[in-house]
């Protein structure tokens, strides 16, 4: 990838080119600095192995420019990273794997390992409360009791001008998010703990589904877990704009949830006038769209 070799380039300054290249980030001259900044970008990801000692300077200028720098880069990177895996995967893509890679192309300084413990913590305090139980309202009725009033997780009612509730480790940090990535989480830990959950993308919507031997039961993640029937989804459907499918409510591939993940981000970062933001996560749309 195009990354690699400008990895492969940035290693090959001297010592002398990264002193005077050092030197010249901490000039006055806002000319100057755009122009060392430049060439530093254009050197490629290596240079943030010798840029990251700088970022605890004392001269505040160097620091303050050295850390835009070595973030730029490492969001690039993060970007490079998340658009081959969006590219070499399918639909049955692993979604948390997804999830990770696509916040890290906003925070690429993120623990996914100590998110994942987090996860994992959450499924092992569950598991313990779900022994014994076997009817899915059951076991529906506590997972919402510690994910929405133990833990404290709930709605965004601006979920579609806040990115952050788009980027799955700012879900958890601020036990807030959108549709989607509120039944992300659900569908995640459902995962770790071998239930048969899955998403349901509806038009403009998100739920997410656990498939008991004798009934569905559909669970809206961002009203704190509320439990629908099929019956009550085809008549919210039918009373929306869009009617109602069967397809609706089939469940969506891991690949069609990042999609949406994306497309929703896409529609915020546009709706903000953010257009860097828009455009790179319009290039993420478009590759898993294929």
């Amino acid at each position: 990838m195009e990354s690699t070799s400008r990895s492969q380039t940035g290693s090959r300054l001297t010592a002398s080119q990264k002193s005077a290249l050092l030197t010249l980030l901490a000039d006055d001259d806002p000319g100057v600095y755009q122009t060392v900044r430049a060439h530093i970008i254009a050197s490629g990801f290596g240079a943030v192995q010798w840029l990251r000692p700088h970022m605890l300077s004392s001269d505040v200028q160097l620091r303050r420019r050295v850390q835009e720098i070595v973030r730029h880069l490492e969001r690039q990177e993060a970007d490079n990273k998340f658009l081959a895996f969006c590219l070499s995967h399918g639909e049955n893509l692993d979604l948390e794997n997804g999830a990770w890679l696509l916040a890290q192309t906003q925070y690429p300084e993120i623990n996914i390992e100590a998110y994942q413990a987090l996860l994992d913590g959450y499924a092992m305090e569950l598991r313990e409360r779900l022994l014994g139980q076997t009817l899915p309202v059951t076991i529906l009725s506590e997972i919402n009791s510690y994910l929405f009033k133990v833990l404290g997780f709930h709605a965004n009612a601006d979920h579609a001008r806040d990115p952050e509730s788009s980027y799955l480790n700012r879900v958890i940090d601020l036990r807030c998010g959108s549709p989607i990535t509120l039944c992300t989480l659900y569908w995640l830990i459902g995962k770790r703990l071998n239930l048969p959950i899955v998403g349901i993308g509806l038009p403009g919507y998100f739920l997410c589904r656990y498939q008991g031997a004798r009934e569905s039961v559909f669970i809206d993640a961002y009203r704190h877990g509320r439990l629908l029937t099929r019956a009550d989804c085809i008549r919210n459907l039918q009373q929306s704009a869009h009617g109602f499918q069967e397809g609706f409510l089939a469940p969506i591939s891991p690949g069609r949830a990042l999609l949406r993940m994306c497309s929703a981000l896409h529609q915020i970062y546009a709706r903000l006038n953010m257009q860097e933001e828009s455009a790179r996560t319009q290039r993420y749309v478009i590759a898993l769209a294929k």
